[in-house]
């Protein structure tokens, strides 16, 4: 549970809120308590859902449907108003927490929580049929566990036979991974055989950790689900033949409630050399066995997760005319809660390394004379399985990512700076030939060649965003745009105040302030274009940017922007800003508590990480904090994050490495420091980037290269 936020309701219907539990695609859900005392989950649509008379229906059938099913392995609801402003239901609180949690947190499960699991299952659905209703939607984030099992929730799609059916043309509702094929192929016809289909699914996502028919997006599981064989490997082999008949493409050969109830029954409580003193309650399972065993090393790897992606690549090939078949092509629309994103992958994988790779260290540093363009932040560049370095007494060099062997260097002046960045075959870097001027300089990425040249201002950076180049004119008059030939695209004028130039999401930006130097004013996010600079929204002073996020740029809410001049000091945090570029809407996101340290967006989670080692994790979409985990390594890097082995990587001033588990924050492994990284450790700050799966990491004035499953 989350504490509340600002505009969030202290009391609905008479409950008087606690705090936030979750929410979802329908709206947000909250713990309650009565006058009595009696706890409750308060589910309160949003605002925008309540102006639209389908989504009306659609709550009060909810409602209905719901107070229509009564058993040991349901939530009852206890109250509700479809008709309010904002429609809202209360339903008994259950505590715990839910299967794709339980599953992520402690490793999927053994055979005897695998048969209390369906039998809870199999006995609650058989509750829900006879109200006369199908679920649609039986997937792991519905299934609470509980002390006394499982708990089947969220009835916010389940259709009832004498109710209109509310699935228009062109829309699905659901969740793909767990959804049936009649489901997928002809909502309109689905019975309760559509939920044995989904049971099916749900089981073997609970014995794997990962669904039969998992893919890397909905249209492709989608297909899979309507016309692939599932993917059953792991699942246990007393288990294997009811997934298989819950699994049926065929609804009418899919075994029925009772027969499921009795062929779950029959099963043992373990299975192969696993002792009843391994085993454990089916409520909430803690098995840190199995955590340790997703953390295998790469080269431990099953043909599974290899077979997934060769299956992945050729449904991609036939996917266009399916989709048209089946009707997916037309928009997806899954009205509970979205895709399951939690679904946990098997981490046990074959490394992706460059052609040749091997284990290396190259010293950026070859003692060139002259005075150096020092930025205190030397490091790589990356595109494909090339880097692209600088460092003290190292003029710009190519990198050979397999073995760390220098393939051109140009240039006369060391670079105390990374490249500012590499596409479409060119390498973008910085020159001063003298104490006035500043240029960018694009380099050929194969031969280190100069390509062309443009005098830039000396105080800010450039920027590369998709489709050029951004940067400020040398009199601070102007934006200018290049393209990869040199050629400039447009002009913007500049503001006559404190601007530079920014990429958020791929899109050029500026960011302004009216204070004669940066950070003594708001902040305005300014959008440039041929000939204009268009206000976009205003930020509060020391806003941080971060990136975006679905489009939408993304900032951090000081929560003093008072200046500190002490030693180590950490300015706090206290929101995530969410600016809506069309209509200049600044959606502020609290955070649960303000949090220190130097943020960094990647892949939706921002990560805050303290000089003293800690990291914490918090989700862009909610702000709802993750992870946390104080480390014993000082001086950490911006993370580099691994979605193939679910990993979060830093490298610290002395080379030491260190991967947490992207999930949990668990320290998974971690190196010794370097022998001798070089005389610069103090001033320069460490970096690490991933090229495919192998790690690349800087410290001091030395660059070098590891595995990402750990020290062998």
């Amino acid at each position: 549970m989350t504490p509340l936020s600002t505009g969030d309701p202290e009391s609905i219907g008479g409950y008087t809120l606690l705090g936030r539990l979750g929410a979802g695609g329908m709206g947000v859900v909250y713990l309650g308590v009565s006058a009595s005392g009696r706890q409750v989950a308060v589910k309160l649509a949003h605002g925008p859902h309540a102006q639209e008379e389908e989504f009306r229906t659609r709550f009060r059938q909810e409602v209905a449907a719901a107070r229509r099913v009564s058993g040991a392995f349901t939530a009852p609801v206890v109250d509700a108003d479809p008709d309010a402003d904002r429609p809202w239901m209360a339903t008994l609180y259950v505590p715990g927490l839910n299967l794709a949690e339980v599953v992520e947190r402690d490793g999927p499960l053994n055979l005897r929580e695998l048969r209390a699991l369906g039998l809870g299952l199999t006995e609650a659905l058989r509750d829900i049929h006879r109200a006369g209703l199908v679920h649609r939607d039986l997937k792991p984030r519905n299934v609470l566990m509980t002390e006394d099992g499982p708990r089947v929730i969220d009835f916010g799609i389940s259709r009832a036979a004498d109710n209109q059916n509310l699935t228009t043309t062109g829309r699905m509702i659901g969740t793909p991974p767990f959804m049936s094929p009649e489901q997928l192929a002809s909502p309109r016809d689905v019975t309760p055989a559509s939920d044995v289909f989904s049971l099916g699914s749900l089981l073997v996502f609970a014995a794997v950790g990962t669904g039969p028919f998992d893919a890397d997006s909905p249209y492709i599981t989608g297909y899979q689900v309507v016309y692939g064989t599932p993917d059953l490997d792991g699942v246990p082999e007393a288990l294997l033949g009811i997934v298989e008949r819950c699994l049926d493409k065929d609804p009418a050969a899919r075994p029925d409630l009772t027969d499921l109830h009795r062929m779950l029954g029959a099963l043992p409580e373990s299975e192969g050399t696993e002792s009843a003193t391994t085993e454990r309650s089916a409520a909430v399972p803690r098995r840190p066995a199995s955590r340790s065993a997703t953390t295998a090393p790469a080269g431990a790897a099953t043909g599974t997760g290899t077979r997934r992606r060769r299956r992945a690549r050729m449904l991609l090939t036939g996917l266009g005319a399916a989709l048209a078949v089946t009707g997916l092509v037309a928009g997806v629309e899954v009205f509970a809660s979205g895709p399951d994103t939690t679904a946990v992958s098997r981490t046990a994988r074959v490394a992706s390394l460059p052609d040749g790779w091997r284990p290396w260290r190259t010293e950026l540093r070859d003692d060139v004379k002259g005075v150096p363009l020092d930025y205190d932040r030397p490091g790589c560049a990356q595109e494909e399985n090339a880097l692209f370095c600088g460092g003290t007494g190292f003029t710009v060099a190519r990198i050979d990512a397999a073995s760390g062997r220098t393939v051109w260097r140009t240039g006369t002046r060391p670079q105390g700076v990374q490249p500012i960045g590499v596409r479409d075959g060119l390498v973008y870097v910085y020159e001063d030939p003298d104490d006035t001027t500043r240029r960018v300089v694009a380099l050929d990425a194969a031969t280190g060649h100069r390509r062309w040249q443009r005098d830039i201002n000396k105080s800010e950076d450039a920027v590369l965003y998709d489709g050029g180049l951004l940067t400020l004119s040398p009199d601070y008059s102007s934006f200018v745009a290049y393209g990869p030939s040199g050629r400039e695209l447009w002009r913007a004028p500049s503001l006559d105040e404190y601007c530079t130039p920014s990429a958020l999401g791929g899109a050029p930006y500026a960011l302004c302030s009216k204070g004669t130097e940066p950070g003594q004013a708001p902040v305005e996010l300014m959008k440039p274009e041929p000939g204009n600079l268009t206000a976009t929204a205003t930020l509060p002073e020391k806003a941080e940017a971060l990136g975006a996020v679905g489009g939408q740029p993304l900032f951090l809410a000081p929560q003093t922007s008072k200046d500190v001049y002490e030693a180590g000091y950490e300015r706090p945090y206290n929101a995530l800003l969410r600016v809506v570029p069309e209509t200049g809407q600044v959606r502020r996101i609290p955070l649960a508590h303000p949090l220190t340290g130097a943020a960094t967006l990647v892949d939706g989670v921002v990560y805050f990480v303290r000089s003293d080692g800690s990291v914490t994790a918090v989700s862009a979409d909610s702000g709802r904090q993750l992870w946390q985990k104080v480390t014993d390594m000082e001086s950490l890097s911006a993370p580099a994050v691994s979605a193939t082995y679910r990993r979060v990587y830093f490298s610290n001033r002395f080379g030491r490495l260190l991967a947490l588990d992207s999930r949990t924050g668990a320290v998974v492994w971690r190196t010794s420091a370097l022998d001798d990284p070089g005389d610069k450790t103090q001033a320069y700050p460490p970096r690490v980037l991933l090229v495919k799966d192998a790690i690349v990491a800087t410290a001091g004035n030395t660059a070098f290269s590891r595995r990402p499953d750990g020290p062998s």
